[in-house]
């Protein structure tokens, strides 16, 4: 079997048609048919999350919110809802992708395919390397091109929230609730302002690329 794929979906016949279009496919399928508030321990071992939102036991942005305390699987969410708000909500919360029922489960594990084949951060990693950037997660460390680069707390959580997903665009308003302090600093103006002060502590590689309205995103870089 292929990667372990675990989906959250309480509808029995959908449930059961994507279990085998996922085994199909080469996928190791594990299925839940309820939603569960989830701590560090409770996640199987798997690859991905196909997660639905309209869930008994616990509302599936709640998983989703609580899954994302401790760990950074790629998180693929369904749902019967088209609201634009929805789908904001839900990215902004971590999810990578969204797909709205009804839907071709062929094209479910192509976007499961198509996820997989992008990089990311496993949790269990410790350091992560973008093109001359060196960051040690653990040891709270920056380094360029073998340089040590001193950071402020708030400076090198928001890098090691991009590094997290290297080359993906994290929105602004994600970074606002999961890297500011809300009481003190906690707009997008003040973003900002910490952004351009860790580009300048970076030098002129330029790793911290703006994606314009949406966030920002940690890219290789070219010297300036």
């Amino acid at each position: 079997m292929g990667d372990r794929i675990l989906l959250v979906e309480d509808d029995d016949q959908l449930g059961s048609q994507i279990v085998g279009h996922l085994r199909g496919a080469g996928f190791d399928p594990v299925w839940w048919r309820e939603g569960r508030l989830l701590v560090s321990g409770d996640l199987p071992d798997v690859s991905l999350v196909v997660l639905d939102l309209m869930l008994p036991g616990t509302y599936g942005l709640d998983m989703l919110k609580a899954l994302r305390t401790f760990s950074e699987v790629p998180v693929l969410i369904l749902s019967a809802r088209n609201d634009t708000l929805d789908k904001v909500r839900a990215l902004r919360l971590g999810a990578d992708d969204y797909m709205t029922k009804p839907f071709w489960p062929e094209e479910l594990v192509e976007r499961v395919r198509a996820r997989l084949r992008r990089p990311t951060l496993q949790k269990e990693q410790a350091v992560v390397e973008v093109g001359p950037l060196r960051i040690d997660l653990q040891g709270h460390t920056v380094q360029v091109q073998g340089r040590p680069v001193e950071l402020t707390r708030v400076e090198f959580e928001l890098l090691a929230a991009l590094a997290r997903r290297p080359q993906e665009a994290v929105t602004r308003q994600w970074l606002v609730e999961h890297v500011l302090d809300p009481e003190r600093e906690g707009t997008e103006r003040t973003l900002d302002v910490h952004v351009s002060r860790l580009r300048r502590k970076l030098g002129p590689v330029k790793c911290v690329e703006t994606v314009w309205g949406v966030g920002y995103r940690l890219v290789p870089g070219e010297d300036a």
